[in-house]
């Protein structure tokens, strides 16, 4: 019975670390005038200091679920945070009543699916998953 836990426990770390290690493309839509988004905007976006989109408008975000290796590994690279600091911060900024956070989608499929169709979306998905339907405006390593 260890050794199966053990087993299971570095298989999981390999998966995160996997993770971890893959590139994040935050994206828009095609139809979406950004071209291009800094660290910082991004950041600022996903942890709600701001919803004014760099091209003007409000930003409709899309989130990954808390579970998703990808979401912790975005949200490390764009704002130096784990996952549970962002819910914490989200948490308090909806308590108050200053923000709505980011629409939580179950898979990245979905999340490319709302940015494609909403020219103020702004989502995150690995980079190997980008295609023409939407753009990557900034790439995380």
């Amino acid at each position: 019975m260890t050794k199966h836990i053990l087993r299971t426990l570095v298989a999981a770390a390999a998966l995160l670390a996997g993770a971890a290690h893959a590139q994040v493309a935050v994206i828009v839509s095609p139809k979406s005038p950004l071209a291009s988004m800094t660290q910082e905007q991004v950041s600022n976006l996903f942890l709600g200091k701001t919803t004014a989109l760099p091209s003007g408008g409000n930003a409709q975000l899309a989130d990954l679920p808390e579970s998703s290796p990808v979401r912790e590994a975005f949200y490390s690279k764009a704002a130096g945070k784990s996952a549970s600091q962002v819910k914490a911060t989200w948490a308090r900024l909806t308590f108050s009543g200053k923000a709505v956070p980011p629409k939580e989608l179950p898979t990245a499929a979905e999340v490319k699916a709302f940015v494609a169709k909403n020219p103020d979306a702004v989502g995150y998905i690995e980079k190997s998953a980008v295609d023409g339907s939407v753009k990557a405006v900034l790439t995380l390593d």
